[in-house]
């Protein structure tokens, strides 16, 4: 399974490629407004950082476009600044003509905030290099979401459609173990969840304990 950050912070992404090499990235206006930083110069510093590599960045167009029209230009622009870039659009109903003139022009597109496996198999249908399930807010408000992902990966694979899955808006680490176990090939989240995940149960003074009865022990 594959590892994406869910951030705009560059430091950070810095750090989760160097501590958990992080497979990719993923943005959107929320984390590039915590950034502190015009959108550009974000996404611009970011594709610096896996340059040469094959990590994409889902970078999003601007969410308030709703038409073919506005939303098929600036994924243009936003492809051309650099080919780890895939472009996320929401998944409304004209998105699905944008991701088919988009994959077109050999331009991937990652479909994101999916809530149903209906939305998702229209997607993969239309072409989309990702789709982007989200749980976090569907178990947030007392959704079932193991059924859902399971459901997005066996459609995939019953027809055979190239598109990865993408779990997204995940909380914490039992959300990344129920979706590798279903299948999904990508998680996306916010680094604290890795963190949290890989933490020692025991507080560091228990660990220290426990290294010191070992040293002491182990040769008994």
């Amino acid at each position: 399974m594959k590892f994406f950050l869910d951030s705009a912070i560059v430091e950070e992404i810095q750090y989760a490629l160097d501590a958990f090499d992080i497979d990719g990235v993923t943005t959107n206006p929320r984390h590039v407004q915590v950034s502190g930083k015009p959108f550009l110069t974000v996404i611009r510093e970011i594709a610096k950082l896996v340059e040469g590599t094959d990590k994409t960045i889902s970078v999003e167009v601007n969410p308030h476009y709703m038409t073919y029209e506005e939303m098929v230009p600036e994924a243009e622009k936003l492809a051309a600044i650099s080919p780890n870039f895939v472009i996320k659009i929401q998944c409304i109903e004209p998105a699905f003509k944008v991701i088919e003139a988009l994959a077109k022009q050999d331009i991937r597109v990652n479909c994101t905030l999916i809530f149903s496996a209906m939305q998702a198999l229209q997607a993969m249908r239309s072409g989309a290099y990702y789709v982007s399930p989200f749980i976090g807010w569907k178990e947030a408000n007392g959704e079932e979401t193991r059924g859902f992902i399971n459901d997005i990966v066996a459609i995939r694979d019953n027809y055979g459609f190239s598109t990865e899955i993408i779990v997204a808006a995940v909380r914490n680490s039992r959300q990344v173990i129920d979706s590798a176990v279903a299948g999904a090939d990508i998680v996306t989240a916010g680094l604290e969840v890795y963190q949290d995940g890989v933490h020692h149960p025991y507080t560091q003074e228990g660990i220290q304990k426990f290294i010191s009865f070992w040293d002491q022990t182990q040769y008994e």
